[in-house]
């Protein structure tokens, strides 16, 4: 039997190629709005990050996130990548 291909993306801050289900699809809109993708599928300009608090803070604490979507994200935003993780 064929084993299927499990897809790697790479964390943006921590740089780790880890599987597409283990990672958080963040997105700047061509409308310029950031929002988090829980399909995966959105369009715009994404990143990847890993499902854990402390790489929030990081990426939140050095705006890694900000320089990778090319615009300021607001509050509001990581408060609702908190609550996705935290899920």
């Amino acid at each position: 039997m064929k084993v299927k291909k499990i897809p790697l993306r790479t964390c943006v801050i921590t740089r780790e190629k880890l599987p597409k289900k283990d990672l958080l699809r963040i997105v700047r809109t061509p409308d310029g709005e950031v929002l988090v993708d829980e399909t995966g599928k959105m369009n715009g300009r994404g990143a990847y990050i890993k499902r854990d608090l402390q790489v929030l803070e990081q990426a939140q604490r050095k705006k890694i996130l900000e320089r990778h979507l090319e615009c300021s994200i607001e509050e509001s935003v990581y408060n609702d990548i908190r609550k996705n993780i935290e899920k």
